[in-house]
């Protein structure tokens, strides 16, 4: 077992890690905030005490909370877990709509830059929730991160190309590595990509292997075709604590394999540092002041 909660492995990553390297994907989950009615994914407590240990060996220093699908629209943990993590966090919410602008406010002042649609596992929000949540997004300079089956993205083209905010594709946008190149959501991801309309995770690789494997060659085509078409516009995130891993679903991932897997997709030192540190600094505002930080 690894000293590390929820990662397996104990030895620091290869690749060399710049101090404000960035964790765009993480999630906290706290027993005392109730799971939504019909979640799918119910993982054991994981804090931001254990994710700062987790830190520490792998070199990073900042990250972006994202409020997972357990808890609806109900954010109180990823916030929590913001406070904790002070000025090297950004969050990234879900929202049903119907908050106020105050409470859209009180979001960004906490260092919320994005909201989040699950369209795979969550069970807020829906296809038709997209325009309208991207215009409340929009009053405040935030992205839409999207994460869905890519067999529908193709259905929402014409939605995605007049969104007036950025999107985030989650976890490499769900494409199947076996069919880069080929499945149509591939095509329209890289157009987005090299349009400037979007920005695509390096995350949950090990979500799109068939071997579960962060490491699985078979992901190398997929990584390196969002490299080629718009570097600017990637970034990395772990998907620490890998809640379908605590499941058993997958084996559990070594995070430190997985920057060295970016790394390995990158095969160059400078894109490699556009990915962890240029590129999230720019999306999140790292540089921008927050009240109360």
């Amino acid at each position: 077992m690894s000293t590390f909660a929820y990662s397996a492995g104990e030895s620091k990553p290869e690749a060399q890690i710049s101090g404000c390297a960035c964790d765009c994907h993480i999630h906290v989950y706290d027993a005392r905030f109730p799971a939504a009615q019909g979640a799918v994914l119910l993982p054991p407590d994981a804090t931001v005490a254990q994710y700062q240990a987790l830190q520490r060996r792998l070199g990073t220093h900042r990250a972006v909370l994202v409020t997972p699908s357990t808890y609806g629209s109900d954010n109180r943990s990823m916030l929590q877990g913001l406070a904790q993590l002070g000025g090297q966090g950004r969050g990234v919410a879900v929202i049903d709509g119907s908050e106020s602008t105050r409470t859209l406010q009180q979001l960004h002042d906490a260092g919320v830059r994005g909201i989040r649609l699950n369209l795979s596992l969550g069970v807020v929000g829906s296809v038709a929730m997209i325009e309208p949540l991207a215009r409340r997004a929009a009053e405040f300079g935030w992205h839409v991160q999207l994460l869905m089956p890519p067999e529908n993205l193709m259905d929402i083209e014409d939605v995605l190309l007049r969104l007036p905010v950025p999107i985030v594709f989650d976890h490499m946008a769900r494409i199947p590595p076996e069919q880069a190149f080929v499945h149509p959501a591939h095509t329209l991801v890289l157009r987005l990509l090299e349009a400037g309309k979007a920005w695509v995770k390096l995350s949950g690789a090990y979500l799109l292997s068939k071997s579960g494997e962060a490491e699985d060659p078979a992901l190398d085509g997929l990584a390196r075709s969002y490299i080629n078409a718009a570097v600017d516009r990637l970034l990395w995130g772990s998907d620490w604590p890998h809640a379908t891993a605590s499941a058993g679903r997958q084996p559990m991932p070594d995070d430190a394999r997985q920057l060295d897997r970016l790394a390995h997709w990158a095969s160059d030192s400078r894109v490699f540092e556009q990915i962890l540190v240029r590129n999230p600094a720019q999306l999140y505002g790292f540089d921008d002041h927050i009240q109360g930080k």
